[in-house]
């Protein structure tokens, strides 16, 4: 069996200080250049998709409010924006952008990615995600959130605060799936003879009603090729996960070795008993944050940590290392259930390319990747069956 990898791409890269590496290119940061040579290189290295980060507010490294850092990145472009200009300039490769399920009209995601699934043939994709910070709260004037507690010990009142927001996502994930499905596979006729230009048959009013959207549907945006485009979701724990299980096609998880992630597999196949899952199993891909090359990856990672004034902290594995030390890395761990990893370079400008050129080469030598892209849709790639509408079924 074939691994599968994603790039989770970020800034100059998942370390704070990647901006000033050698090589990194600050300057280009904020241009549509910068993201398509990314993208580009991804689909040289023949993975299965990118992922892009995106956040309602600037980055901080205090949990609840901005920061006055001048010496790390701060801004960036839309994660679905970017996404839908690097699209025509790709061919194979998945695109995945990130936004935000607290914040957002589910009927504006929904179809700006079906629209990126509609410009990509079939490659689009989508990461919800919560937004729970409270001076995040503060860009829109709807609400205000308490204050986020990583304590591990959280009052009950955060704990059910936090439940709502996963709840209200959950809502947000079934409202866009709906209007997805909400215009039949032949709703488009296109008859000049007759002058009809839609069968008004074929499209479904969602009327979905809950506690945090009232929407009627349909969607503006006729079915896309894939039907209904990937769903991914990042997870650590018990609540996460059985939102993934009820909403989500992969989940990224973030064991930090070997055993750990036979304990999140068996978590996540836990949390989809306990929702109980409908349709295939969940694609589980481990999150590693890479310092990858022949020689001197931890030295690079040193001389970071030194320009930041801090070594390194993530939630995810930090591994540094040769691409054939990765590849024995990813192999072992695959034999915890794991269907593939999705890789967050630390240091873009030389990580994504060891990647590419390093890491996949190794894998191919081993018979762990493929040589070519074998599908030309996302969910085909992953081995996910293409699903029919919903509404379609319910007119039978």
């Amino acid at each position: 069996m074939t691994l599968h990898l994603a790039v989770a791409l970020d800034g100059a890269g998942w370390h704070p200080a990647a901006w000033r590496a050698e090589g990194a290119q600050p300057y280009r940061l904020f241009t549509a250049g910068y993201w398509a040579d990314l993208v580009a290189e991804a689909e040289r290295g023949l993975l299965d998709f990118v992922t892009f980060e995106d956040a309602l507010g600037l980055q901080s490294t205090r949990l609840n409010e901005p920061d006055e850092r001048l010496d790390q990145v701060r801004g960036r472009l839309d994660a679905v924006l970017i996404a839908s200009n690097v699209a025509p300039l790709t061919s194979r490769i998945g695109l995945v952008p990130t936004t935000s399920t607290t914040h957002t009209e589910p009927f504006h995601v929904a179809t700006g990615i079906a629209s990126l699934d509609h410009v990509t043939r079939g490659r689009g994709g989508w990461r919800p995600q919560v937004s729970g910070r409270p001076d995040h709260a503060l860009h829109f004037g709807r609400r205000v959130l308490p204050p986020l507690d990583l304590s591990g010990h959280p009052d009950p009142a955060f704990t059910r605060h936090v439940e709502r927001l996963f709840a209200e996502a959950a809502d947000a994930v079934e409202v866009v799936r709906r209007l997805w499905d909400s215009w039949e596979d032949d709703a488009e006729i296109r008859d000049v003879a007759t002058g009809r230009f839609i069968d008004r048959d074929k499209l479904h009013y969602v009327d979905f009603s809950g506690e945090w959207f009232s929407v009627k549907g349909p969607s503006i945006t006729p079915r896309s090729p894939q039907g209904q485009p990937l769903v991914t979701a990042l997870a650590h724990d018990t609540l996460p996960y059985e939102f993934a299980a009820r909403t989500s096609d992969v989940v990224y998880v973030t064991p930090r070795e070997r055993d750990d992630a036979t304990a999140v597999v068996e978590r996540v196949r836990a949390a989809e008993s306990a929702v109980g899952r409908p349709g295939p199993p969940l694609k589980i891909f481990a999150d590693l944050v890479t310092f990858l090359d022949s020689g001197g990856a931890a030295d690079r990672k040193a001389r970071l940590d030194d320009f930041d004034g801090d070594e390194l902290v993530s939630d995810a594995h930090v591994f540094t290392g040769t691409p054939e030390e990765l590849a024995d890395l990813l192999l072992s761990w695959r034999e915890a259930g794991l269907d593939g990893f999705r890789l967050r370079p630390g240091e873009l400008s030389r990580d994504l390319t060891s990647i590419t050129r390093g890491l996949v080469p190794e894998l191919q030598a081993r018979g762990a990747f493929r040589t070519a892209y074998d599908t030309a849709d996302l969910r085909g790639r992953l081995g996910l069956p293409r699903p029919a509408s919903r509404y379609a079924k319910a007119a039978l």
